[in-house]
């Protein structure tokens, strides 16, 4: 009977209203846990993502089926666990499930039966030890299946762009906009990259671990550049609500911090990590209480965080004394040391700025170095410096369409007095920006032009 019937008695419909409301209550608070468990599980899927992916490519050798093997192992989690909770070892279950399905798959196509048989054999051993025998089989000489991953990812059979394409959207879960941008590239060209390198490590049938010896040494330059792309997106996010994902920076730190460990003398994995110290230091300080990005000139440096610095100038003298000063990454940390050793922002040594990325970009010719170079020109010798430089690089297609160029110019131009035309650039950069606590900034430079 429904509650509108005119037939049915007063107090009946009462009665039958509250324990309505009390089962509708019921219903949305079931829901809203079943919300909540289902949150809770993506939240540890995107922890264990990377991890699984890896596990299940050094078995299936096929980059693209453990991504669909782990997202029906997700599946399977939303659907087990909102009934049965949360089980102790999360992880291990996801590998555990993924692994039932590959063997499932490969009993469908009668075939690989080598595979199969091992993955049966870890489907037995996870039963007697759940919590430990899958992480020890997975295990390699580093320990780490995601920079097993990386160097997989970085194989000589792929050319640079792929590699670090592939890397970002795997490693890092970046989306292909995002990887875009961090190339100044368009969508299209990142998904077919990545695409095309899946296929080929699957049909070379390259194996999922890390190389030893010489071929270690030539693939760690492009793991390097693939760390220091990961820590850039998480640093200064191209996309979302939040100027910072800090979840990023820190993998790539992490990251960092085991290849420093594996290749001790490589001057350069210590120049990357100490970058990432370095800039990272300033988290807490670059975001205001409302959500507003502050610049290095308005941010609190009390908030700095005074051990990432020591970690990051401690990392810088294990450069100097490699005598390898002139690297990409020791030239970039050394960039952020001038920021992290001046206690005020008018402490700045901008002369020694510029003079660094005079280096760099005689180093790596680049819009995006030259651009800094400017804005670090401007800052030691005017504007008028700054705008001389900026006019060297406008025709660059990669800066066209790039926020932080217009941004650059129009703070150039306001410092000069010239307002029409820095309002300008400041609206052209906050259009272009996909990053909502940038483009809050810049149209807050928008309002200043006056």
């Amino acid at each position: 009977m429904s509650v509108v019937d005119p037939v049915g008695n007063l107090s009946i419909l009462s009665t039958m209203t509250r324990d309505g409301q009390r089962q509708a209550g019921a219903s949305a608070a079931n829901g809203e846990s079943l919300q909540v468990a289902a949150r809770d599980i993506e939240t540890i899927f995107r922890l264990e993502r990377v991890r699984l992916i890896a596990g299940l490519a050094r078995h299936v050798g096929d980059i693209s089926l453990a991504e669909d093997l782990a997202q029906e192992a997700l599946l399977a989690a939303l659907g087990v666990w909102p009934r049965t909770g949360t089980p102790p070892n999360p992880g291990g279950w996801l590998m555990t499930t993924a692994k039932r399905r590959a063997v499932d798959l490969w009993r469908r196509r009668r075939m690989m039966a080598r595979h199969e048989a091992a993955l049966t054999h870890d489907i037995e051993t996870d039963r007697r030890d759940a919590h430990a025998a899958i992480e020890a089989r997975l295990d390699d000489a580093i320990g780490d299946e995601r920079l097993s991953l990386i160097f997989t990812a970085c194989h000589p059979l792929l050319s640079r762009d792929q590699r670090t394409a592939l890397t970002l959207k795997i490693i890092a879960g970046l989306t292909t906009e995002e990887i875009a941008r961090a190339f100044l590239t368009q969508d299209t060209t990142v998904a077919q990259r990545i695409v095309r390198a899946k296929k080929i490590l699957r049909d070379a049938d390259v194996a999922f671990e890390v190389p030893l010896g010489e071929d270690r040494a030539a693939r760690l330059g492009s793991v390097l550049e693939v760390i220091y792309l990961i820590f850039n997106e998480g640093y200064a996010a191209s996309r979302g609500e939040d100027l910072i994902r800090p979840q990023l920076c820190q993998e790539a730190m992490r990251l960092g911090r085991i290849l420093v460990g594996l290749a001790p003398e490589e001057a350069e994995a210590h120049g990357l990590l100490a970058l990432m110290e370095l800039q990272a230091s300033r988290f807490k300080a670059r975001v205001a209480a409302d959500g507003r990005a502050l610049t290095l000139e308005t941010q609190n440096r009390g908030l700095w965080d005074r051990l990432l610095i020591q970690r990051g100038l401690a990392g810088l003298a294990v450069v100097r004394r490699l005598k390898s000063e002139d690297g990409v990454y020791a030239l970039q940390a050394a960039l952020a040391a001038v920021h992290a050793r001046a206690t005020t922002f008018a402490d700045t040594d901008w002369a020694l700025s510029a003079s660094l990325y005079d280096r760099l970009l005689a180093l790596t010719p680049s819009p995006v170095v030259a651009l800094n170079r400017a804005v670090a020109h401007a800052m030691a010798f005017g504007p008028e410096m700054g705008l001389r430089l900026l006019e060297e690089i406008a025709d660059a297609p990669q800066l066209a369409d790039y926020p932080p160029y217009h941004a650059a110019k129009g703070d150039f131009l306001f410092r000069l007095g010239r307002m029409a035309e820095a309002r300008s650039a400041f609206e052209q950069a906050a259009l272009l920006s996909g990053n909502d606590a940038e483009r809050a900034f810049l149209l807050g430079r928008v309002q200043a032009c006056k």
